[in-house]
């Protein structure tokens, strides 16, 4: 009997049940005037004029009307470079001790200050997500197993006064110290920089180890666990690990991912989304019920919601000045929004560069449906990340394909365009990619009328190159950013593309 398991499974069904969800308009108000207060004698603070804006009879909309909106360029440049460079009380009071380096879907790394608050906020949304586990009726002995825990190596670099990483190394490098006794892959092998030998290492040691639960981004936890699985000679995983009951998935969608991650486990188990960036900790699913992420709108994040329309976004995937900010109660469910947020690492209207849509407004259950960079409107086709998705989904639904991953790019020939595709396969054989590309282009048109009207005139013909997924996971590994939060752009500019067809081509 699991009489550890069981203290602990009471514990958490207690506590779940004295959660008390805040209202979110209230919450979100209290949170803004939270970070007004504490951020208003940092240089930031006094240049914007917080205390006259918490002094005002709605400190919320002198807010927006007193604050610019802050790209990471704009960010950085203006504000985060003294961070950065050791200079205290600048956008936040004090100094980070550490930075999130992420260069997932851009063309250079970013450096975001991760302040001592911003680690609690990540720690209370884990626990958060930890004791929602009540409504899923766990066995007992589910709490006694150990959790493997796969991101970037904890091996984090000093540089100035402060540590760099990934903010999956960072978060794990600060786990709490009663986590580490069910922390998997531990320490040691945590802190192994080259991917590869850390997942060498973690198929050695598994059958050593007792796995409940997994978290990870899902390309690279499928790519560990066929590892694993390929190492110790098995079948499946759950012959090594027969009690993983849960994944905590994160980063990007699971569901490119669901028939894949079928064939390497022996039995179902239970799949729950998180929101964690390199920002901060934004949402995470709290229901058996319904597969959105609740949006934490009481953890040090004050979010706002700029409509993803073309008037409101700049070439560059920014969003323009001027554009009109909705707040949590102003929000319709089923809209695209791109998502602001303000917090207590010091980021201010800051455009995290994602869109996200309310499923239950009630409930503030979200999705997130893209990237604004993921955008593709070079002659208005005005193409969203999730349109783009669900085209693709279609195409594989229609002609028994498995696509995990996707690129394209508006190439000019002349004076028109050409959208030219490449699908990540996993399933490859001989494909009629002429006969793909009419029918992905028809699947657009149906969704996105716009789209319609710009390929009867600017854009020429529509390209599909099938490649095999592994080309997608290289092109990662060839930008030294294997492992972690790295994620392939789903739309690229010409030169980046161009470099990406030399790579696929080599």
């Amino acid at each position: 009997m699991a009489i550890i398991g069981e203290i602990i499974k009471k514990a958490v069904e207690i506590s779940h049940t004295f959660i008390d969800e805040p209202d979110p308009v209230i919450a979100q108000k209290r949170v803004l005037e939270q970070l007004l207060d504490e951020a208003s004698d940092t240089s930031f603070g006094k240049a914007y004029r917080f205390r006259d804006i918490l002094d005002q009879k709605d400190p919320v909309k002198a807010f927006a009307a007193s604050v610019p909106f802050f790209s990471y360029d704009r960010m950085y440049r203006e504000w985060w470079k003294d961070v950065y460079e050791g200079k205290p009380d600048v956008t936040w009071p004090g100094r980070p001790e550490f930075f999130a380096i992420s260069s997932g879907t851009t063309s250079h790394s970013k450096s975001i200050p991760v302040t001592d608050e911003m680690l609690v906020s990540i720690r209370n949304a884990g626990i958060k997500q930890f004791l929602a586990m009540a409504e899923f009726d766990m066995d007992p002995s589910f709490f006694e197993k150990e959790v493997l825990m796969l991101g970037s190596s904890t091996h984090l670099r000093k540089v100035r006064n402060h540590l760099e990483g990934e903010i999956s190394g960072i978060s794990a490098y600060n786990i709490p110290f009663w986590f580490k006794l069910f922390y998997k892959p531990g320490p040691e092998i945590s802190a192994i920089e080259d991917w590869d030998e850390r997942v060498l290492e973690i198929a050695k040691k598994a059958p050593e180890w007792d796995i409940g639960g997994l978290s990870g981004i899902p390309s690279w936890i499928e790519l560990m666990l066929k590892r694993v699985i390929e190492y110790n000679k098995v079948k499946n995983i759950h012959e090594i690990w027969p009690n993983l009951e849960v994944y905590t998935s994160g980063g990007v969608s699971f569901e490119p991912y669901r028939k894949s991650f079928r064939d390497i486990l022996g039995r179902p188990i239970i799949v729950l989304d998180t929101y964690l960036a390199s920002e901060g900790y934004i949402a995470t699913q709290l229901s058996k019920d319904s597969d959105s992420m609740t949006l934490l709108t009481d953890n040090g994040i004050y979010f706002e919601f700029v409509p993803l329309k073309p008037e409101n976004i700049n070439d560059d995937g920014s969003v323009r000045e001027g554009a009109l900010s909705l707040t949590i109660g102003e929000v319709e469910e089923n809209v695209d929004y791109i998502l602001i947020i303000s917090t207590v690492s010091g980021a201010w209207r800051y455009m995290i560069g994602d869109t996200i849509k309310f499923t239950s407004k009630e409930k503030v259950e979200i999705k997130i449906t893209g990237r604004t960079k993921y955008f593709l409107n070079v002659v208005g086709s005005q193409l969203s990340e999730i349109q783009m998705i669900k085209g693709v989904e279609k195409l594989v639904a229609d002609n028994d394909m498995n696509i995990k991953e996707f690129t394209v790019s508006a190439i000019k020939t002349g004076n028109d365009y050409i959208h030219r595709w490449y699908l990540g396969c996993t399933n490859m054989r001989e494909f009629n990619e002429k006969d793909l590309a009419v029918q992905l282009d028809n699947n657009l048109k149906e969704i996105n009328k716009n789209y319609e009207k710009t390929r009867t005139k600017a854009v020429k013909s529509v390209e599909v190159r099938v490649i095999p997924i592994e080309k997608f996971l290289n092109w990662v590994e060839a930008k030294k950013q294997k492992g972690g939060q790295a994620k392939v752009p789903k739309v690229m500019k010409e030169e980046e593309f161009a470099d990406w067809e030399e790579f696929v081509t080599r």
